[in-house]
């Protein structure tokens, strides 16, 4: 059977990641510029460092990033090359309404975007556009402490209205937030969460949590409303947890980290918060503030499909300590005796995305996105700056195939896949440009030394063959 006829095939990038131009078009300060490269990123990333500004003792790659702001034309027809049905991109919200609760927008942000979608729809391209990936104006964290306070779905209502009328008849495809679960590991990255010294840090992060779920149910209702034809999905970091041991004791570990994963998705495809949540909240002495018309809005307005992220599965234990972990990875868990890894660590595990397809789609029964999978590697270029990646062509290849085998031979019902990272760009994670998913190479070094020319990879060639056979045809020739 394989892969469906209209099967959306594609690239992600986040705005944060590759625009660049932070100063440029009007645009304000977010989280995202003053994350750090180096050792003080993962503390700032974490909400632990207070870092509300740049200084001079610090690199701060989002400034520039690959520069696509200025380059999005010579990108795209590089996407549109290979033959991408679709690009998953991202808008900064900051370029939108740079404080982020003024009343009017930034016409020339608003622009921008529009500029963008037009450029890919030339080249046949559908965007699908994440409305929050980790993006928060700097203003609204300064002011009103971020997502910890209720005012902000407001002024993220406006920014939805905003984009939602404008781009009517560009986009139909949207992600509310991305990786929403991440606000539990890195807060201030995927949510604009600082803790003062002495806070409920557990309080904090659930209450954000519970405003970000009611303004995504909300960006559902609103986007319906303006256009019918618009489709909402949620997104979350997924990779299905195994347990290390088959004694009881590590299945229930990894049945527990699955539904930590889970919790906010449950709520966003199923409408409710579930029992074991509220049990797990109760627990933890966690009281969430809910205003009135919270629940039924929330179970009025599922959204409808279910997007995610797979890098690696991971495993559970009930003995941590004495076991070697994985490295590198925000979700670090214990090593998997047999799965390669690579060079950052993250087990390399195809299987592993074939079950959490199932687990997803058994779970929700609403149709699944792929929008984020690769392999970060160190790229060599030749003097030409080409780059023969066999090792992510045979990454990918295994991951399509698992995909073609949880549709073919399970039912599973995937509606696209957008490869992470299709042009090089800075790493979420560690900050880092060595750490490359790319097909397409960008000249330039974890310092921001570089060209910022563009070439092709052997996986370039190879991504364009896959996706003009729909799949067919995942050789390496």
């Amino acid at each position: 059977m394989g892969f469906p006829k209209d099967f959306l095939w594609g690239g992600a990038t986040a705005a944060n990641q590759c625009e660049g131009g932070y100063r440029d078009g009007g645009r304000g300060l977010a989280n995202v510029d003053v994350v750090p490269a180096g050792p003080d990123r993962f503390p700032v990333i974490a909400g632990q460092k207070k870092m509300f500004n740049f200084d001079e003792d610090h690199f701060y790659p989002a400034q520039e990033a690959i520069d696509m702001y200025h380059r999005y034309k010579e990108d795209i027809a590089l996407f549109g090359e290979m033959g991408f049905k679709t690009y998953r991109l991202s808008i900064a919200w900051s370029r939108i309404f740079p404080k982020g609760d003024e009343e009017t927008p930034n016409e020339e942000g608003l622009k921008f975007y529009e500029d963008v979608f037009k450029e890919c729809h030339k080249h046949g391209i559908e965007p699908l556009v994440t409305i929050t990936h980790f993006d928060c104006p700097m203003h609204l964290i300064e002011k009103y402490g971020a997502w910890r306070s209720r005012e902000l779905i407001i002024f993220y209502e406006r920014l939805c209205r905003t984009i939602f009328s404008r781009y009517k008849g560009l986009v139909k495809y949207w992600l509310t937030f991305n990786e929403i679960n991440m606000i539990l590991h890195a807060p201030f990255m995927g949510a604009g969460l600082y803790f003062e010294p002495g806070e409920n840090q557990e309080q904090v992060k659930y209450q954000a949590a519970h405003h970000e779920l009611v303004a995504s149910a909300l960006a559902t209702k609103i986007a319906h409303e303006i256009d019918p034809e618009n489709k909402v999905g949620c997104m979350l970091a997924a990779g299905n947890y195994y347990p290390y041991m088959p004694k009881p004791a590590d299945v229930w570990e990894g049945m527990q980290q699955d539904r930590e994963n889970y919790f906010f998705i449950d709520v966003q495809a199923r409408g409710k918060y579930p029992n074991y949540a509220l049990k797990e909240m109760a627990r933890k002495g966690i009281q969430l503030v809910m205003a009135k018309g919270d629940e039924e809005l929330l179970a009025a307005h599922p959204v409808d499909f279910v997007s995610f992220s797979y890098y690696s599965s991971r495993v559970a234990t009930t003995d941590p300590d004495e076991l070697a972990k994985t490295a590198g990875n925000i979700f670090a868990s214990v090593k998997n005796p047999y799965l390669e890894a690579s060079e950052w660590g993250w087990q390399i595990d195809p299987l592993g995305l074939r079950i959490t397809m199932n687990a997803l789609y058994d779970r929700y029964q609403k149709p699944l996105f792929i929008v984020e999978n690769g392999l970060g590697a160190v790229d060599t270029p030749d003097e030409k700056g080409y780059v023969a990646d066999d090792y992510r062509i045979d990454y990918l290849a295994a991951h399509i195939q698992a995909m073609d085998d949880a549709i073919t031979e399970d039912g599973v019902e995937l509606l696209g896949y957008t490869t992470w990272g299709c042009i090089d760009l800075v790493s979420a994670g560690t900050g880092e440009m060595k750490k490359r998913y790319g097909f397409i190479y960008v000249d330039r070094n974890n310092d921001g030394q570089g060209t910022l020319k563009r070439s092709k990879k052997k996986s370039f060639n190879w991504y364009q063959k896959v996706i003009a056979t729909n799949g067919a045809d995942l050789s390496n020739d």
